[in-house]
């Protein structure tokens, strides 16, 4: 099964987009504090990403259980046999992480039409999670990964200053469970 090149070409110039985003962003915070404290070096504000590296191309996800918006465990394993857009991503109600929740949510019919499911995990809560779907109209799943431990998994727990956080990364996962982007 193939995504159509509209798909992909959607989501590549929306990930772009992302990056750019978040690179103005944490520019502009950077700045300010940067302007109070000359002698703190420009690595102190963010540090470097995921210590982890992400599963690699060809190897089996890691399976997890998480907590969905609803409040109920959900596994990995409960979608074999579909494709999995499994993405990572810093927090509910940003900015970025609402443009991005949209377009997913834009195009799950087309997902649909290729058995493909679209899951997103945070580290925030369950009832974060719910709020976020209720006021952005979201219709799939949402992960809480308070622990952290799914993101530091897949090479996607950052942190930013004392914020911890899972960093943008977006993996696809084939019917039998490989990852094959």
């Amino acid at each position: 099964m193939t995504i159509s090149p509209r798909v992909a070409v959607k989501a590549v110039t929306f990930l772009a987009l992302c990056t750019m985003l978040l690179l103005v962003t944490f520019a502009a915070v950077r700045a300010p504090a940067q302007a109070q404290d000359q002698s703190a070096p420009a690595t102190q504000s963010m540090q470097a990403a995921p210590a982890t590296p992400p599963p690699a191309v060809g190897t089996k996800a890691p399976e997890f259980t998480l907590n969905s918006q609803d409040g109920t465990p959900t596994s990995l394993h409960e979608f074999r046999g579909k494709w999995v857009v499994l993405y990572f991503y810093p927090k509910d109600f940003t900015t970025g992480c609402t443009i991005e929740a949209h377009s997913f949510q834009t195009d799950i019919d087309q997902y649909a039409k290729i058995n493909a499911v679209v899951i997103g995990v945070s580290v925030d809560s369950s009832d974060s999670h719910k709020d976020f779907c209720a006021k952005e109209g979201l219709n799939f799943k949402l992960m809480a990964d308070v622990q952290h431990e799914v993101s530091a998994e897949y090479g996607s727990l950052a942190t930013n200053g004392s914020f911890v956080h899972a960093a943008r990364n977006t993996l696809i996962k084939n019917p039998d469970g490989v990852i094959v982007k």
